[in-house]
């Protein structure tokens, strides 16, 4: 079901993913993860911290671009060195304590010099200094490069999952055509049924009626043919030729797949109720027809799941 080598089909993506990143920026690790499920339009939900809300325009331009439909997760995290603001304290503070201690010792005339590892210990000498910097315009470009990687892994999650599924829905295609197959190769016996079973009725409606044998004959052909389920089964043909075509197509399929697959559904619905009183033959249609139906519903399920 993929396109031929050298074609420029887009890929077919699952509407279900999951991507994680990590990288090092110049304000920390910087973790971003996106998770993706079925959703009829594009639907984007942030979880971050607030320093980071200022990027948001700059991160759903990037999702726009590259995500058609989908309800999106973004979670992002912004880890600060440690060890970097550790190496830091409030000058300002150590200052005034060290003056303090020296103006009490020489009033009280003591012999005694200000205690570093005591300054240290002082509320306040740590604290400011491990306040991080806020991060400024200049880190949109990480930020946004780092998105960027993360929805390539994203999309190639999603696309392998699309082309597992098109497979899949390939296989059922497949039973459509032999189920329609089937039934065009008994159609011809339905309608003598049908024919037959018409004549009999007319019979038994017209029994007091002057109306020849010819023209009964005549009236329960027409009927007949008007039972005929050829077209249908064209149609259906059609249907699934078109099926193969918009996967061979790529790109955003599922909403494509809806009209069609309810258009499939109503040829099948029409085959059952033209041979349903054709007798054992309308049995085995009736079988047919209904394994048609499994399989149509099968891949409207899984295309739900397609972007």
């Amino acid at each position: 079901m993929s396109a031929e080598p050298g074609s420029s089909a887009a890929p077919i993506r699952s509407m279900t993913g999951y991507a994680l990143v990590r990288k090092k920026t110049s304000a920390g690790e910087l973790a971003i993860t996106l998770k993706t499920v079925n959703h009829r339009g594009l639907d984007l939900h942030f979880h971050g911290g607030g320093e980071l809300a200022r990027f948001e325009n700059a991160l759903r331009a990037v999702l726009k671009q590259n995500i058609l439909r989908g309800h999106v997760e973004i979670r992002i995290s912004l880890a600060r060195d440690a060890s970097a603001a550790a190496a830091a304290y409030n000058r300002d503070l150590v200052a005034r304590y060290v003056a303090l201690f020296r103006e009490a010792r020489d009033e009280f005339g003591l012999a005694a010099e200000p205690d570093l590892n005591a300054a240290f210990t002082l509320p306040g000498v740590f604290d400011a200094a491990r306040e991080p910097t806020p991060v400024d315009a200049a880190f949109e470009a990480e930020i946004v490069a780092a998105l960027s990687e993360c929805v390539a892994e994203l999309n190639a999650y999603r696309e392998r999952e699309g082309a597992e599924l098109v497979a899949q829905l390939e296989t059922e295609i497949s039973s459509i055509e032999q189920q329609s197959r089937a039934i065009a190769a008994i159609r011809s016996q339905a309608a003598q049924a049908l024919y037959q079973r018409l004549r009999e009725r007319l019979l038994e409606l017209l029994a007091d009626s002057e109306l020849s044998q010819s023209r009964l004959a005549e009236e329960a052909a027409l009927l007949a043919d008007k039972s005929d389920v050829q077209e249908e089964l064209t149609r259906l043909e059609v249907h699934a030729q078109e099926l193969r075509r918009i996967f061979e197509s790529g790109g955003e399929v599922g909403k494509r797949l809806d009209f069609l697959l309810q258009e499939m559904n109503r040829e099948t619905n029409t085959i059952l109720s033209k041979t349903s009183g054709a007798g054992e033959i309308g049995l085995t249609i009736t079988n047919l027809a209904l394994t048609v139906k499994a399989n149509i519903e099968r891949i409207r399920e899984q295309a739900l799941n397609l972007e």
